[in-house]
């Protein structure tokens, strides 16, 4: 039995390493393939100046091709460039400003106006509603008086039946009065 359990957890042991091998060794290998290509190449590593790139971006709508191959401080710019430079950004600042005070009103216009069409359409909406209820009432008091009217039919229907009216009476006399109309 001893025999048996150390071959289990022999077998248990060798089928956990195939799964980390397996689930390991791929990006491995691809690392050190990657490494060793690299210190076989005969390629020095790239240098590059990174004092030369400017802290400030500009504008794409505003970069002057031959502005971005200068970014130190040239000395022979004077200070003219560099105030139109400001200006022209001060005034791409104020148009974006128009531009966008510009969509605002736009957007509060159309804000405004479906605010317009809403409160119409609340009116008609209530219009509707008094009007529905207007017709309900009308249909109740309309129930009612039916209701009432058929009461004081059956009550003068049983008075007449008392005093000995008969149905087929009523029908055969109207015929007879229609053809004598008739003729």
């Amino acid at each position: 039995m001893a025999k048996h359990t150390a071959a289990l957890k022999a077998g248990l042991s060798l089928l956990a390493l195939s799964m980390i091998g397996y689930i390991l060794g791929p990006p491995l290998y691809w690392h050190l393939t990657e490494a060793l290509v690299a210190s076989a190449s005969s390629c020095s590593p790239c240098l590059c100046d990174c004092s030369s790139v400017p802290l400030l971006t500009i504008p794409k709508g505003l970069s002057n091709g031959s502005f971005g191959d200068c970014a130190k401080h040239d000395p022979e710019v004077n200070e003219d460039t560099e105030k139109n430079y400001a200006e022209l950004l001060t005034e791409e600042l104020k148009q974006r400003e128009a531009a966008s005070m510009e969509k605002h009103k736009r957007v509060d216009t159309g804000l405004l106006e479906a605010k317009k069409i809403t409160s119409s359409f609340q009116k008609e909406a209530d219009k509707c509603n008094s009007g529905m209820e207007t017709c309900e009432e009308a249909r109740e008091k309309s129930e009612k008086a039916l209701v009432e009217q058929k009461k004081l039919t059956s009550l003068w229907e049983l008075r007449a039946r008392q005093k000995g009216w008969k149905d087929g009476a009523t029908k055969s006399s109207a015929k007879s009065k229609s053809s004598v109309q008739a003729s």
